[in-house]
């Protein structure tokens, strides 16, 4: 399992693309705010189509060419708009930073009020860019990219899903329950965790498989290599979701199979350079406290 922090920085941070959490109310009054310190440290600021729409100003860049224009994307919310953003520009390989709009979250660390100070670090390369394993799937002829996980589960409340599980080809478990979570090391703290399994560190490369409410005492969660390829085979006569990074729904029907692996390129997140994962845990998850 390899641990990989990029110590290569971004070679121009002179133009930043903003995109918004979606019907977040009084996000106007907050994003022009930042963008006044943005431009204050000679950073000008785009806003794509959507945000513009949201906030009532004209002059919003379609997402796609935001990307292209942009040194960098900036995220204003929570986890849930940067691992959209993740997702959305993946091809564009734009390292992301998240400023939280709330409580300190596990991908968006930096906050408003801390905002002056970071940018001064910003501009004078103390930073970090954290690479993070993002995985895709093959689901209804169609290739999608996750950042999180991808869930298996039953459409419906009554029954239960059943699927073969296979590793390189060779059958290696069958799920039968609720359904079953495929996570990346960053998704291990998402709904990963809500089902037992492991927190694993987000810079570490594997997978992480965990059934969701299994019919089997015997059921445990497990972690792969990257260098596997996973398949999954809808055993049932009924149909399965498969569910992205929670945004993202596709059927999967009797005998569907979704392939699973490592993608070939790492979304980018920027981080304070004094940020600490496990001081993350400790606040998010209470963990050390008495």
């Amino acid at each position: 399992m390899n641990v990989t922090q990029n110590n290569t920085l971004l070679e121009k941070i002179n133009i930043a693309g903003f995109i918004l959490k979606p019907n977040s109310k009084d996000i106007k009054n907050i994003y022009l705010e930042i963008k006044k310190i943005f431009e204050s440290f000679n950073i000008k600021v785009l806003l794509d189509t959507d945000g513009a729409r949201q906030i009532g100003i004209k002059n919003g860049i379609e997402f796609d060419e935001l990307c292209k224009k942009s040194d960098f994307l900036v995220t204003l919310g929570g986890d849930g708009t940067l691992i959209s953003v993740a997702r959305r520009s993946f091809k564009y390989q734009k390292a992301v930073m998240g400023i939280n709009l709330g409580t300190l979250g596990f991908l968006t660390d930096i906050m408003p009020d801390e905002l002056n100070i970071f940018l001064e670090n910003f501009k004078n390369n103390h930073y970090r860019i954290d690479n993070r394993m993002m995985i895709t799937v093959q689901v209804n002829g169609k290739e999608v990219v996750a950042f999180n996980d991808i869930v298996i589960s039953r459409q419906t409340i009554s029954g239960m899903i059943n699927v073969d599980a296979k590793v390189n080809g060779r059958l290696f478990n069958k799920y039968n329950g609720d359904g079953v979570v495929i996570s990346t090391p960053t998704g291990s703290t998402a709904y990963n965790l809500s089902c037992h399994g492991p927190v694993v560190y987000p810079l570490t490369e594997a997978f992480i498989v965990t059934p969701i409410s299994a019919h089997s005492l015997t059921q445990r969660p497990l972690v792969l290599p990257v260098d596997f390829q996973i398949s999954f085979e809808n055993k049932n006569q009924e149909v399965a979701n498969v569910i992205i990074d929670g945004q993202d729904i596709y059927e999967l029907k009797h005998k569907d199979i979704i392939t699973i692996k490592v993608a070939e390129s790492k979304a980018k997140l920027i981080h304070r350079i004094e940020r600490n994962y496990f001081d993350v845990l400790n606040q998010k998850l209470h963990w050390g406290a008495k």
